[in-house]
């Protein structure tokens, strides 16, 4: 992936290695992250006239550098391999990008609008001001049409998602087309590691570039490691470049009118932290919300072929008032290999039908919150605890989608359990539910992290006020999925999305007393 950085890029990107002496950085929003979040905030401020500076950790790359070697790009474009773990029991791996563009370049591009009853429920318990549907739908509608967010092309849906709506409309179940941010996909299913093609419309390849177009920059390979203050208002940003190796390079000094943490509900509470500013409520790194989520190996007796076609066409949405949403992804054979309880022999003769297997995941809209904090060193640590509520709609979760999977003609199905290996049959998928599985013996995994500095006008309970200004600071907002009050349920990208575009819209509304 290094050969990226040797590609022609466009004006106003530069990496941090091109900086061997120490720098200052004059602008008038300097942006930390440059995701979901951080890149749309970039994108409406600079085509509003302000002279916007975004900083990115990871490298800058360009859609002829993603291939299908998937080690060599998980190295590349994820934080710490994508093998971060909050520890609890059980322990959970999760994954970020760290790759400008944000998790938008590696996730499966699931554009989903928060639920009405969960922006209703922000309303009337967090005292959110201008969040119901109504409010939000011109900034989600702006948002889906800079995206692209549209159903997959039929002819591009591999036998993968074709089984997986098979068995629930078997089943007599919901299911659903995904609505995914692509323009006719190619279906290479290659989503978690960079599109190939540039059909997945990520912010690498929409809101970067338009934010580039109207002047912003963009620094990769570039650390945040405080934000800089006089007294409770922000000034810029203290930052320093990361070389080839990890090592730390050149300091670079930001000096702007308005910072933004954007670098998601793992660093931007640690950002905060490191920056010594605090919060009335004192909710600062709490109420993280993670999805929980866990994965089911189905093999048939028949060719799968799962890399052709789409990461999630369809959703199984019929449990979803349980917390509960089903999809089907395709796993390269690597990390199958990795997360297997087979060794040897075994493992072997198992990946021989790779050809034949369906890989399904359960999602939980978890019910209990778990924190993060700034260890010794200065980087964030995440603990969180599945609650038994939440562990108990996990095995159901489990034990329906085996069900479904048995339904689409699926021969055996290995868990994501320790001990609990093998169910051969609908019967036994179904006693799972009931079945005594300690927490323990989980194998979980997310992508969604949320909830670290929740937005509310009640300073004695949120971090931020609606707009996403951080309480009892000046010139300081968030914008990334920390704002989230709680879990949502659905995929968080789109809703990042759209609370980027309204704080953006916020601040140009009020530019005197953020800008002048």
């Amino acid at each position: 992936m290094t050969a990226a950085e040797h590609s022609p890029w466009p004006d106003g990107v530069f990496s941090g290695e091109q900086l061997s002496a120490d720098t200052a950085i004059d602008c008038d929003v300097a942006i930390v992250g440059s995701g979901a979040g951080g890149a749309t905030l970039g994108a409406e401020l600079a085509e509003s006239g302000l002279d916007v500076a975004i900083l990115e950790e990871g490298p800058y790359v360009t859609t002829a550098d993603f291939t299908s070697r998937a080690a060599a790009t998980i190295g590349a474009l994820y934080r710490d391999g994508g093998a971060t773990i909050a520890l609890g029991k059980p322990t959970m791996m999760y994954q970020e990008g760290r790759v400008v563009g944000g998790s938008t370049v590696i996730n499966g591009g699931m554009s989903w609008r928060t639920p009405d009853s969960v922006l209703e429920r922000w309303h009337r318990q967090h005292r959110i001001d201008g969040i119901r549907a109504a409010d939000m739908e011109p900034f989600f509608a702006r948002v889906e049409e800079r995206i692209h967010v549209s159903h997959q092309d039929p002819e591009t849906i591999g036998r993968d998602n074709e089984l997986l709506r098979a068995g629930a409309e078997a089943m007599g179940w919901n299911v659903i087309g995904n609505l995914r941010n692509q323009m006719h996909c190619a279906g290479s299913n290659n989503c978690a590691f960079g599109c190939p093609t540039g059909a997945k419309q990520s912010a690498l390849v929409t809101y970067i570039p338009r934010a580039l177009a109207f002047g912003a920059r963009v620094y990769s390979r570039v650390r945040a490691l405080r934000i800089s203050r006089a007294g409770k208002r922000a000034t810029g940003v203290e930052a320093r470049v990361v070389r080839q190796d990890g090592r730390l390079g050149a300091r670079i000094r930001v000096r702007s009118r308005l910072v933004v943490s954007a670098c998601g509900a793992i660093h931007t509470p640690a950002l905060l932290g490191r920056s010594g500013f605090r919060s009335p409520s004192r909710q600062i790194g709490k109420n993280l919300s993670m999805h929980p989520n866990c994965k089911l190996i189905a093999i048939f007796d028949r060719d799968v072929r799962g890399w052709e076609g789409v990461h999630q066409a369809f959703q199984v949405r019929e449990f979803q008032d349980r917390g509960l949403v089903f999809a089907a992804v395709n796993v390269p054979p690597g990390i199958v290999a990795m997360s297997a309880p087979y060794a040897g022999r075994e493992l072997g003769e198992f990946m021989r039908d790779y050809n034949r297997m369906v890989v399904a995941g359960a999602l939980v809209e978890d019910t209990r919150f778990g924190r993060v904090w700034v260890d010794p060193t200065g980087q964030p640590r995440a603990l969180y605890q599945l609650c038994d509520r939440d562990a108990d709609t996990l095995r159901e979760g489990v034990a329906l989608l085996g069900e479904l999977l048995f339904a689409a003609g699926a021969k055996r199905i290995i868990l994501p359990f320790a001990g609990h290996h093998t169910v051969t049959s609908a019967d036994q998928a179904r006693a799972l539910a009931r079945a005594n599985i300690p927490k323990a013996s989980m194998e979980l995994f997310t992508v969604h992290m949320m909830g670290t500095a929740r937005m509310g006008e009640d300073r004695s309970s949120a971090v931020t006020d609606s707009a996403g200004r951080v309480h009892d600071a000046d010139r300081l907002f968030v914008c990334d999925a920390s704002l989230f009050p709680g879990p949502i349920g659905v995929n968080p990208m789109l809703t990042i999305q759209a609370l980027a575009t309204r704080s953006a819209a916020h601040i140009l509304d009020n530019y005197r007393r953020y800008l002048s």
